[in-house]
């Protein structure tokens, strides 16, 4: 997969750090301090330009109101979510909703559906956060990358494909919480995609999607899309 100048590292989990070609710097759902497989020297960063974030869960948005406030980046999230974050020291938040389009200097970000759940904890509370999402992420170069967020697989993933056709995905396989391999393997097959790159597994031992099985699913379907495996920490470019 050719990404043209852009730099994908993956911190563990749903965590992704972008670089554009612009240098511009991009953190998707940050959680790090508290995330058991992202590397000790992959945990601080010098700056962040853009923040978005799928859901209010504690293991996709850790660490986003401490990075918003020492950093200032722009937030992306749902209206809920990034009114939440505001109140915890965000400076700046530029929020929307689903089937939504917003443009981010060079980038264009599109707020898409997510099944799953979305809330976070304030204490001994539990706050609701807006609804889960995903984002496809058009950039300057005209790659469009999916960031499916949490969620199972579902029906409209062939829409995704026909209004916006993502280059790459972002899936998660761990299944309990989301989609598993054989799920993942049907969204690759509705989403026609080049390439994609799984993700929210491997962090907790009840996660028990793999990789392996995930390339197996794939092989067994037959689809000719690029399986690319990352290690915590790791960038491709």
């Amino acid at each position: 997969m050719k990404l043209n100048g852009i730099k994908i590292t993956w911190l563990g989990h749903a965590t992704f750090l972008i670089e554009t070609p612009g240098g511009k710097k991009m953190i998707v759902d940050p959680w790090v301090t508290g995330n058991p497989v992202t590397p000790a020297d992959k945990k601080s960063f010098e700056r962040l330009d853009l923040m978005l974030c799928s859901h209010g869960h504690s293991d996709h948005v850790g660490d986003a109101a401490d990075l918003a406030k020492k950093h200032s980046p722009i937030v992306v999230g749902i209206y809920e979510l990034c009114l939440a974050l505001q109140k915890h020291g965000a400076k700046q938040i530029a929020p929307m909703n689903k089937g939504g389009s917003q443009k981010i200097g060079d980038i264009t970000v599109t707020m898409v559906n997510a099944f799953h759940s979305g809330g976070f904890e304030e204490g001994s509370s539990l706050i609701y956060g807006g609804e889960p999402c995903g984002y496809v992420i058009e950039f300057e170069n005209g790659l469009k990358i999916y960031h499916a967020g949490d969620t199972c697989v579902f029906g409209d993933m062939a829409i995704i494909h026909e209004l916006y056709r993502p280059d790459v995905a972002m899936l998660p396989i761990g299944d309990r919480f989301t989609m598993g391999p054989r799920e993942a393997t049907y969204a690759c097959r509705l989403l026609k995609l080049k390439a994609v790159i799984p993700m929210h597994y491997g962090t907790f031992p009840m996660l028990t999607g793999t990789a392996e099985e995930f390339g197996k699913e794939l092989k067994a379907a037959g689809l000719p899309v690029e399986l690319i495996t990352m290690k915590p920490g790791e960038t491709i470019s």
